[in-house]
C-alpha cells in the first residue's frame, strides 16, 4: 500500500486547506486512517482518525470543531479540512493507514499504523 499526502501550503492564520490522502495497491474493505502532525524539534502527534466500517471519527482536542476528517471509498482517498488555523497549526502532516480496525483508544498511537505518507507541510503565517 502506498499513501500519497498533499494539499499543505501556506495559509493566513484564520484561513482553511484541505489536505488529501490517496491510497494505492491494495485496498480494504475496513481499516483505519489517521492524521499525525509534527512541528520542529516536538514529537509526532495525532491529530484526527477515521475508522470504517462502520464509520466513527476521532479528533485530538486542539482540533476539535475546527477540523474534519472525512474518507471517499470509491477513491480511497482521506481527506483532513482544516479551518481557523492557527499558527500553532504549523507542521508537517502526515497521514498513516493500516487494515485493522482499531479500537478507540488506538487511534491515536503511532505504532498501530502500517503504512506512511510522505508528509505534507503546513505552514500558517501572516
Amino acid at each position: 500500500v502506498q499513501l500519497q499526502a498533499s494539499g499543505g501550503g501556506l495559509v493566513q492564520p484564520g484561513g482553511s486547506l484541505r489536505l488529501s490522502c490517496a491510497a494505492s495497491g491494495r485496498t480494504f474493505s475496513r481499516g483505519t486512517t489517521g492524521w499525525f502532525r509534527q512541528a520542529p524539534g516536538k514529537e509526532r502527534e495525532f491529530v484526527a482518525g477515521v475508522k470504517w466500517s462502520p464509520v466513527y471519527t476521532r479528533y485530538a482536542d486542539s482540533v476539535k470543531g475546527r477540523f474534519t476528517i472525512s474518507r471517499d471509498g470509491a477513491k480511497n482517498t482521506v481527506h483532513l479540512q482544516m479551518n481557523s488555523l492557527k499558527p500553532e497549526d504549523t507542521a508537517v502532516y502526515y497521514c498513516a493507514a493500516t487494515p485493522a480496525y482499531l479500537i478507540w483508544s488506538s487511534l491515536g498511537r503511532t505504532v498501530e499504523y502500517d503504512y506512511w505518507g510522505q508528509g505534507t507541510l503546513v505552514t500558517v503565517s501572516s
